[in-house]
């Protein structure tokens, strides 16, 4: 045991550390030197990189190369001699965010493994970085005519920013999660649980509206009516009124979901609306009844978009499908998509060039860009978390917020125009 210790403690002593290395080493005294030690033979497949190959790469008690199914990639490449080139062979396939890097305490620099960048792709860039909600952020809304970015998260608050200097103008909180928010002209909304605020950011009035059961975990507005999805599996509709208690009067209780609805969206004179019990439901606007339930999704059904004639659907089941009207207006699947881990939610807006793109929030915590109608990756987005929603904003600007509580802006790039001789 003696002997083992003395060999053990004669390795950690021949061991530079990499903290050190970095100007960042805090432990004194350390167990490891803190001088240049010379490197180990190329021949041997270590190189100035081998300890990026460990389990651990980023531990400072995990200097000693481990080889793993790493291994086998050096010997199928027949390149034991040059451990550098693997492994930025591997770090250029991998789309992995460095979450080191996120913290800003990565010590690999540009020799690290994993991306030290929050998208991948070109035709876009990262514009701030808003950092101050602290639970999941589920409402985005800029309101027509506004200069305030209005955003809703479950840590209870929602957050109201000056589009001009990116600062916080105001907090308020609402003492309850904030599962929902979205604007319609002077509107907010804002879901909670068993309730929805609406606030009039022109005339500064406030109402409540009652019915819900449960957390409303999806709004959205069509055909002059407001509907919310509750989870108890309710879609409610109000419409406006004249009456001077409230502008809103409840209209429906739409039923048939049996567990929570938590996306909605219209078009082509229907209401769409998703649910955790893994079905979509199809409602005539006119009538407020159900026309059709469609069940080709295996687990629960995220997020819901309408894209020209088409219903893009997306699921917990790693799955985007895409529906067309074929007959009598009965839906059916033309194509699926299939992610390698389940989708949050779905978006879809034009690029700088008006370039139908759809975003796919995936359980990565990243974002997939696709062109439509190709399903072409366009590029990736990447966040600290999964990100729960994105949200279109003026002036070629759109928000990512993500379940850290980081709201990120972003903006398409103008291609720069040749000119011709």
């Amino acid at each position: 045991m003696d002997t083992k210790f003395a060999r053990r403690t004669e390795r950690i002593g021949r061991t530079t550390c990499s903290y050190w290395r970095a100007g960042k080493c805090n432990r004194n005294p350390c167990r490891f030197v803190h001088i240049e030690t010379p490197s180990p033979p190329a021949a041997c497949g270590y190189g100035n990189t081998a300890y990026s190959y460990g389990k651990k790469p980023h531990s400072s008690s995990e200097n000693t190369p481990k080889y793993g199914s790493k291994k086998a990639l050096l010997r199928d490449n027949g390149d034991r001699g040059d451990a550098t080139r693997v492994a930025k062979a591997f770090k250029k396939s991998s789309p992995r965010i460095c979450k080191y890097w996120i913290n800003n305490n990565c010590v690999h620099g540009e020799q690290c493994l994993y991306l030290h960048s929050w998208f991948r792709g070109d035709g876009f860039s990262t514009v701030t970085k808003l950092q101050e909600h602290k639970k999941v952020i589920t409402g985005i809304a800029i309101p027509v005519g506004s200069d305030k970015l209005y955003s809703g998260s479950t840590d209870g608050t929602v957050r109201i920013w000056d589009c001009h200097t990116g600062q916080c103008a105001k907090v308020i909180n609402l003492g309850a999660e904030v599962t929902s928010l979205i604007s319609e002209g002077s509107w907010i909304f804002v879901g909670l649980q068993n309730a929805v605020k609406a606030w009039n950011i022109q005339t500064m009035s406030e109402f409540t509206l009652d019915g819900p059961k449960g957390r409303v975990r999806a709004m959205t507005v069509g055909n002059n009516t407001l509907f919310a999805g509750a989870e108890d599996g309710v879609i409610f509709a109000w419409r406006g009124s004249s009456k001077a208690d409230s502008p809103f009067e409840l209209v429906a209780s739409l039923t048939g979901h049996t567990k929570a609805v938590v996306c909605l969206a219209v078009g082509c004179k229907m209401l769409y609306s998703g649910s955790m019990d893994q079905s979509i439901k199809v409602w005539d606007m006119d009538t407020l009844q159900c026309t059709m339930t469609l069940n080709d999704h295996t687990d629960a059904v995220t997020s819901l978009i309408c894209w020209d004639q088409y219903l893009l659907s997306s699921s917990s089941d790693r799955t985007i499908k895409v529906w067309a009207c074929i007959e009598a207006g009965s839906l059916e699947v033309i194509y699926t998509h299939t992610e390698e881990n389940g989708v949050v939610s779905l978006f879809g807006m034009p690029d700088a060039e008006g370039k139908p793109i759809l975003f796919s929030s995936c359980r990565d915590n990243s974002v997939h860009m696709y062109e439509l109608p190709s399903f072409s990756e366009r590029g990736r987005l990447f966040a600290k978390k999964d990100v729960a929603l994105i949200e279109l904003g003026p002036g070629g600007l759109f928000f990512t917020g993500d379940e850290s509580g980081l709201l990120m802006v972003w903006k398409w790039l103008e291609v720069p125009k040749v000119a011709s001789s």
